[in-house]
């Protein structure tokens, strides 16, 4: 879990930095289809293979198109604001979670963790608020994405009961890039050109590969981790990510979080902390 925290950042920082050079629509492109190019043997190797039930599939698309949708927006947003920023607003989705667990699935959430929820709903403006005035709609993609990553760890719980995980991310992985290929060859021809092709050096095509890589990589030894050991005991390590991202984001593109964004860091991450603990209670109840 600790390496996912460490390179699911890198992969970010990497489209950031091609992001100005490169179309979006190519961007998401490369990295799905990488995904699939390095999952789909391992799912074989390991004897998952690629086939899965009906059922199984449709939740798997409907989840791809979350994915691919949250991925094109989170990298869109990466555009205008730091690398810190734009990863701390989208850690409000566990509290959205929370709140579409309860409204549509009637799973019971106390008064303690509605209270964590709000209040890291607030630490979330707060590191809204600086950027929204300095970018405009901009700094509201993220918020974006948490829904639609909500959605994706929906489905996700629904579709992981019918299916081998890897052979879900290969799927995944191919899905996104069949679904991504005739959006890219209609937006050549009549645009928005963002959404199409372009022609890049030999190493702005490393980078996109490698933001690829890290990806994939990420999400594999997040799901091996789930493996060795429960959700409750790796959850907390998620907000690892935070602080790894604020890291490279200075490195790498010189950005620090002001007063109140990182005042609001500090309460979104206090905030989400503690719905874990009160989980782990609940659960042990």
């Amino acid at each position: 879990m600790l390496g996912f925290c460490v390179l699911v950042p890198f992969s970010d920082a990497l489209a950031k930095y091609v992001g100005d050079s490169v179309p979006l629509g190519q961007m998401v492109f490369v990295r799905f289809a990488t995904q699939a190019a390095i999952l789909a043997p391992l799912a074989f190797a390991t004897g998952a293979g690629m086939r899965i039930g009906r059922r199984a599939f449709l939740l798997n698309a409907l989840r791809t198109a979350f994915h691919v949708l949250a991925m094109a927006l989170f990298f869109l947003s990466l555009r205008a604001l730091p690398l810190a920023d734009a990863v701390a607003i989208t850690f409000v989705m566990p509290f959205l979670l929370l709140f579409l667990g309860k409204l549509f699935l009637g799973e019971t959430v106390g008064v303690r963790r509605l209270t964590a929820c709000a209040a890291g709903f607030v630490g979330t403006l707060m590191v809204v608020r600086p950027s929204f005035i300095e970018v405009g709609a901009a700094a509201l993609l993220p918020l974006a994405v948490a829904g639609l990553f909500a959605g994706f760890v929906l489905t996700t719980r629904a579709v992981a009961r019918h299916a081998d995980p890897m052979a879900l991310q290969a799927i995944n992985g191919a899905m996104g890039a069949a679904f991504l290929a005739p959006v890219m060859l209609v937006a050549g021809v009549v645009g928005p050109p963002d959404l199409g092709f372009a022609a890049a050096p030999a190493s702005v095509w490393g980078l996109l590969v490698a933001l690829g890589v890290f990806g994939t990589v990420a999400h594999l030894l997040m799901t091996w981790s789930l493996r060795f050991a429960p959700a409750a005991t790796l959850a907390p390590m998620h907000y690892l990510e935070i602080p790894f991202a604020t890291l490279i984001g200075w490195l790498v593109f010189g950005d620090l979080p002001d007063g109140m964004a990182a005042a609001g860091i500090a309460v979104t991450m206090a905030a989400g902390l503690y719905v874990i603990h009160r989980e782990r209670i609940a659960a042990a109840g």
